[in-house]
């Protein structure tokens, strides 16, 4: 008996159709005469969903008691002795009661494939275990329930079923996936258009990931080497040259034609590690090849058109992007060159495109670099061994082994030679290897202690010596100095890189940068100096380490940018050649430097623009918002004081009536407009301590009719940290002004949920709503959005609300409300040690 088929339908996110598609190939399954029946379906009460479960067969379900509830689980036995041809089973990802046959259902879905069953299955993109870190970033919900990424990789077929998020939120608006009460939470919290484009992104990847695995299965099940162009992959052959920067552009430009286009750029490299490369170009074609959105690769290989033709077919590529050739004309003596070797050898099934440059034909050149040094020490050991090391040998080889015979000799001196060169360099072995030649021509070659030859193979040997002595000294010192100057050029590369990163980053900090270049050049102090003009005295503007510097003269090194800053180091002298990094150092703090003051002119300037709207903001307040209520004041109290009226009970009461109405707007007014000021002084101080929502949103909704507000606040909502009497302010303002643009008879909702590590209070109204473009401006001072009229408020209360949740560490949000109208979002820190409990739409099962 064979293993079933399993088959699965990836849905994007909850409510994309994913059961529904599963049902309808059931039936289409049914209607040729397949054995097909209903192991597990739920169908969260949708109409459509549940019509397509009649006609087909429903194997009963389990019941399973837990905790005073009763359970309904899939009944795997049954399914078993049934035996039908393909199961339906829904929610892979699903977690069984205790109490079960297995802990998750993918492992009842295992035992039905096992048994012979094929299966049909559904799994949301949300729920695949690889990606729960990811999920939860993007939308702030742990999925409790997931599946192993390799049994979804071993089904049989993946189909994705996939929705834009306009259209699936208009599903969710026509009530066709929640309940209607739920609907709103759910449109505003998961069901966001960036959390449903990010998850259908997700989805979209790792179908196509899993369509490459099944394309490179079948190529190499089949031996199949021919490239297939399933899609544009394009790999752009780079030789560390600078005309690698525009190859990568064009080969950019040129997946940007196709549909899901991916750039690959190579450099090949000899597997003896020599090449005429710039590291520090090689790092910025990497970096401008990632931050295209490609990908770069280091492949070693001596033959370079050998190496690029197997990389490109062993990625699948069908496209190659070389330069023309930057050798000289009588250089093409020696070949014909990569790129008219891979042209001719790319075969059918790989297009190769030959770009033209600005370094075509100038020659290749090698890198320039400045002499390096082996140091001080070693060099004097390389001598010392060099020159004092033939002489010892001559006294042990003269008194202790006399008879070890001229091969033997020969080759010890040679041993001299080379640990000369490893110590020392070449000129210390070239001293070794003439020492070590006379001696053993002196003291080891007949005639002894004369300088002639009688043998004349002893000649040659001699001869050899010194030539081998002169090779390898040769080779030895190059390589050390290639491994020194390898190492060095590493460093700088690092340092730049380091220099590069901190610009494109923006980062600001003099002292930082400083300290980085005393670490790196291991100096005692840094100073960063600047003076007005060439008469005034040197003023330190930065400085790290013990000594201070005054001055460029008392420092060792110091390096001028421009004509009045300059960069003072303590601590010893520098070479030549580090002055080049040294200069990229002082550029760097020259322009972190400007851009600290710019910053900061730009802050004083945004402070005085700020304060001078303000001021006119509150010059016409006072003219009209506030001599308004003191008006109806003054002409209430000019008609109780008048002497020619008498006033019945019922004027005197409306009378006092207007009175103290205005004077409560005056108050409210007044008391908005020192909560600016304390919030622009920073004077405002929140005394955060464990609070419950439910004490504090009612207390605030006491300035409002009863009947205004609808209240939803679940008990079982966790404590927030806040300030107990801003938060209450806070939503007292963002209630009434709700309140006054809602429509007569339509309340306004407020609600509470709890989402990962906060919680969030909604305050939904029915109103005009607000645009985009406006959303976040009607936060400011003094704003009031559209036709308000006056007299309605001087525009502070949203400002203050925001001001008093951020110095509690909160957040306010505005959006649409799903049919019209505006939802004011308060997201509230959880207090510590008390998880949040799951409410809202987060309780459901999600499909």
């Amino acid at each position: 008996m064979g293993r079933g088929k399993f088959r699965i339908y990836l849905g994007a996110a909850p409510g994309v159709g994913k059961t529904y598609a599963m049902l309808s190939e059931a039936h289409r399954r049914v209607e040729r005469g397949t054995d097909c029946v209903v192991a597990f379906v739920e169908h969260h009460h949708r109409p459509r969903t549940e019509v397509m479960l009649h006609g087909l067969e429903t194997v009963p379900r389990r019941e399973i008691a837990y905790r005073d509830t009763v359970f309904t689980e899939m009944d795997v036995d049954a399914v078993l002795a049934r035996r039908p041809a393909v199961a339906l089973v829904d929610e892979l990802a699903h977690t069984n009661v205790p109490g079960s046959r297995n802990a998750k259902r993918w492992q009842d879905v295992e035992e039905l494939l096992a048994a012979g069953i094929d299966v049909i299955s559904t799994v949301n993109i949300q729920h695949l275990e690889s990606l729960g870190d990811v999920v939860e970033s993007i939308t702030g919900v742990r999925q409790r329930e997931t599946v192993p990424d390799e049994v979804v990789r071993r089904a049989d077929q993946i189909e994705l079923v996939d929705m834009s998020p306009q259209a699936l939120r208009r599903r969710m608006a026509h009530g066709n996936v929640y309940k209607p009460d739920k609907v709103d939470a759910a449109l505003s919290n998961y069901f966001r258009p960036g959390n449903l484009t990010a998850l259908r992104e997700l989805a979209l990847l790792w179908t196509a990931d899993r369509v490459d695995e099944y394309l490179q299965e079948y190529r190499t099940e089949h031996r199949v080497s021919k490239i297939w162009g399933s899609r544009e992959r394009i790999v752009v052959g780079l030789t560390g040259g600078p005309e690698g920067r525009t190859l990568i552009r064009r080969a950019v430009r040129l997946a940007e034609k196709g549909a899901g286009g991916e750039v690959l750029a190579v450099y090949i490299s000899r597997s003896d590690g020599l090449t005429t490369a710039s590291p520090k170009e090689l790092a910025l074609q990497r970096t401008l090849v990632e931050d295209l959105g490609g990908t770069f690769h280091h492949v070693v290989g001596d033959d370079v058109p050998t190496g690029l033709l197997e990389f490109a077919r062993g990625v699948n590529a069908t496209q190659i992007v070389l330069g023309v050739s930057r050798r000289r004309t009588w250089q093409y003596a020696f070949g014909p060159g990569v790129s008219a070797t891979v042209a001719r050898e790319s075969g059918p099934d790989l297009d190769v495109h030959i770009v033209t440059h600005d370094e075509a034909a100038k020659g290749r050149g090698l890198p320039t670099a400045g002499r390096t040094r082996l140091g001080r020490p070693r060099t004097l050991w390389g001598w010392a061994v060099g020159l004092a090391g033939p002489v010892l040998l001559t006294l042990l080889l003269s008194s202790v082994l006399p008879e070890v015979g001229l091969a033997n000799d020969v080759l010890l001196f040679l041993t001299l030679t080379v640990a000369a060169a490893l110590l020392g360099g070449l000129r210390p072995a070239l001293a070794s290897a003439a020492v070590g030649s006379l001696l053993l021509n002196w003291y080891f070659t007949p005639p002894l202690h004369q300088l002639t030859i009688a043998d004349p193979r002893n000649i040659v040997a001699l001869v050899i010596f010194v030539g081998v002595a002169i090779s390898v000294a040769s080779v030895v010192d190059i390589a050390a100095r290639r491994t020194h100057q390898a190492a060095r050029l590493r460093a700088e590369a690092e340092t730049l890189s380091f220099l590069a990163g901190s610009v494109l980053r923006g980062e600001t900090g003099l002292d930082a940068l400083l300290e980085r270049l005393r670490e790196t050049f291991a100096m005692e102090s840094v100073a960063l100096l600047e003076r007005g003009d060439d008469t005034e005295p040197w003023s330190c503007v930065a400085r790290v380490g013990p000594r201070p510097i005054d001055r460029p003269e008392v420092a060792d090194v110091d390096m001028p940018v421009g004509d009045h800053l300059t960069l003072a180091l303590i601590g010893r002298v520098l070479p030549a050649e580090d002055r080049r990094v040294l200069g990229a150092f002082a550029a760097q703090a020259a322009v972190v430097l400007d851009r600290q003051r710019l910053v900061g002119e730009a802050e004083e300037a945004r402070k005085l623009a700020e304060g001078n709207k303000i001021r006119t903001s509150l010059l016409a307040a006072v003219s009209h918002d506030l001599r308004t209520p003191l008006a109806g004041i003054k002409a209430s109290v000019s008609s109780l004081q008048a002497d020619d009226v008498e006033w019945s009970e019922e004027d005197r009461a409306e009378l006092l009536a207007t009175i103290e109405d205005g004077a409560d707007r005056l108050d409210h007014l007044v008391g908005n407009l020192l909560d600016v000021s304390r919030l622009e002084t920073g004077t405002v101080t929140a005394v955060i301590r464990e609070t419950d929502l439910d004490e504090v949103v009612p207390m605030a909704l006491l300035g409002v009719p009863e009947d205004s507000v609808e209240l939803d606040i679940p008990e079982t909502l966790p404590m927030v940290a806040v300030d107990r009497g801003l938060l209450e302010r806070a939503v007292a303002n963002i209630v009434e002004n709700a309140v006054k643009y809602s429509p007569h008879g339509e309340p306004v909702l407020v609600s509470a949920s709890a989402l990962a590590d906060r919680v969030e209070l909604r305050v939904v109204d029915r109103g005009p709503g607000v645009p985009d473009e406006a959303k976040d401006r009607i936060f400011g001072a003094f704003q009031r959005y559209g036709d308000a009229p006056r007299g309605e408020g001087v525009g502070l209360g949203l400002a203050v609300a925001r001001g008093f949740l951020e110095a509690m560490g909160g957040t306010v949000t505005a959006e649409d409300t799903p049919g019209g109208g505006l939802t004011m979002v308060l997201g509230l820190r959880t207090a510590d040690g008390l998880p949040p409990s799951s409410t809202g739409v987060s309780r459901e099962r999600t499909t």
